[in-house]
C-alpha cells in the first residue's frame, strides 16, 4: 500500500496589480454566490464558481470571494469555507481566496477561527476572511441554524472573540489551533452600525447596495471612527456592486436582468428562485409591484458599454472613496458573464500579460 502523496507546497499569493486605466490606484476583485440557473443541475454552480475562480486569477482580478446562504433554492453556495477550499485548491494557486462572507451570527466564533486556521496554513498568504452580521433568511432556516436575530445583536462580541483567537488566549481562555499559530485578513462587510463595529475593531470594511447616498454615508463614518489596531493601521473601503459591460447598453442590461428578476420574485413571492433566461423574463407578464421592483433592482447596478461604466462606476468610487471595487455580478448567459468580467479587466487595465 502505498503512503499519501503530498501535493507541492502552493504558492504565496502574488499581489495583482491596482487598475491603471480610469480607475487608477482601486484594486478590482470578485464575488461569486454560486447562482442556481433553471433546468441545470445545483452542483453544476459550484463547479461554475470554481472554474470562475481560475478565469479571475488570469484576468488579474485581486481576490476571488464565495458567499453563504441557508436554504435558499436559487443558490448553491452554503458553505462557504468548504468553497474557497475547492477554488483555492483546484483552480488556483496566486489569487487570495475568501468568503464574502462568513455569517457570523450562525457559528460559533472558535468553529469559525479553526476553519480560517487550517485554509490560511494550506494556502498561506491567500487566505481572506469576510465576515457579516446577517443569519437566516426565513424563521425556519434560523430554527434550523439555531440562531436567531439576538445572534445578530451580539455580532461586536462575537467579532471581538473571533479575532482574539488568532491572536491568543481568547476571553474563553482556548486557544483554537491552528489559528494562534497565523493571521488571517479580516473584512466586515456591513452599513450602518455595522461599519462602526468594523471601525471600532480597525477591520477593512466591505460596503454594497443600490443606494450610493447610503453607501458614502457609511464610509464616511467608518473613516471618521476607525480606530487604527494590529489587524489594519488605516482605513479600507471596498465598495461591492453588480457590474455588466457588453458591446451595447441594452446587452448589459440584459446580463443583469436575471438577478433583477429573481431578487424582485423574492420580495413579491418570499422565495429566491433559480435564474432564468433573459428572455424568458422579457416574455413574462409580471405584476405591477414585482415589476416596479425588478426595474429599481436594476437601477442600482452598473452596466452599458466602457464608457459608460467608466462614468457609472466610477461615479460611486469618488462618492464612497473606494480603494477596492468587489464584482457581484450574477446572470443566467455564463458567456457574457465572462466577457462581462475580460471587458472590465482590460478597461481597469489590470489583466497581466497573457491573461487574456
Amino acid at each position: 500500500m502505498t503512503g499519501p502523496v503530498n501535493p507541492p507546497a502552493p504558492s504565496p499569493a502574488l499581489a495583482a496589480s491596482p487598475g491603471t486605466g480610469p480607475f487608477p490606484g482601486v484594486r478590482f476583485s470578485v464575488l461569486d454566490r454560486s447562482r442556481v440557473r433553471e433546468g441545470r443541475p445545483v452542483g453544476e454552480a459550484l463547479r461554475d464558481t470554481v472554474a470562475l475562480a481560475r478565469e479571475a486569477e488570469a484576468l488579474g482580478y485581486h481576490r476571488f470571494w464565495v458567499a453563504e446562504h441557508h436554504g435558499v433554492p436559487g443558490v448553491a453556495g452554503s458553505a462557504p469555507t468548504v468553497l474557497a477550499a475547492a477554488a483555492a485548491a483546484s483552480a488556483t494557486s496566486r489569487v487570495r481566496v475568501g468568503t464574502g462572507g462568513v455569517m457570523l451570527p450562525n457559528h460559533q466564533p472558535l468553529v469559525v477561527a479553526e476553519q480560517f486556521g487550517v485554509l490560511e496554513s494550506l494556502f498561506p498568504g491567500r487566505i481572506d476572511m469576510g465576515l457579516g452580521r446577517s443569519v437566516g433568511f426565513t424563521d425556519g432556516v434560523r430554527k434550523a441554524l439555531g440562531r436567531g436575530k439576538e445572534e445578530a445583536d451580539a455580532f461586536a462580541e462575537r467579532l471581538a472573540e473571533l479575532l482574539g483567537y488568532f491572536d491568543g488566549p481568547a476571553p474563553s481562555g482556548v486557544r483554537a489551533r491552528p489559528a494562534d499559530a497565523v493571521r488571517v485578513p479580516a473584512f466586515v462587510l456591513a452599513t450602518g452600525a455595522g461599519a462602526r463595529t468594523a471601525a471600532a475593531a480597525g477591520l477593512p470594511l466591505v460596503i454594497g447596495g443600490p443606494r450610493r447616498e447610503k453607501l458614502a454615508e457609511a464610509a464616511r463614518t467608518y473613516r471618521e471612527e476607525f480606530r487604527p489596531g494590529p489587524w489594519a493601521a488605516a482605513p479600507y473601503v471596498v465598495v461591492s456592486g453588480e457590474v455588466a459591460l457588453a458591446r451595447d447598453e441594452d446587452s448589459a442590461r440584459r446580463l443583469l436582468l436575471p438577478e433583477a428578476w429573481a431578487m424582485s420574485h423574492a420580495r413579491t413571492h418570499g422565495t429566491f428562485p433559480p435564474l432564468e433566461a433573459a428572455a424568458r423574463i422579457e416574455a413574462m407578464e409580471l405584476p405591477e409591484r414585482q415589476r416596479g421592483l425588478l426595474e429599481k433592482g436594476l437601477d442600482g447596478g452598473v452596466y452599458g458599454t466602457e464608457e459608460q461604466v467608466v462614468e457609472r462606476l466610477g461615479g460611486l468610487i469618488e462618492a464612497t472613496g473606494a480603494q477596492e471595487v468587489l464584482v457581484t455580478t450574477s446572470t443566467y448567459d455564463r458567456a457574457g458573464l465572462l466577457d462581462s468580467y475580460r471587458r472590465l479587466a482590460r478597461l481597469a487595465g489590470i489583466v497581466p500579460a497573457g491573461g487574456g
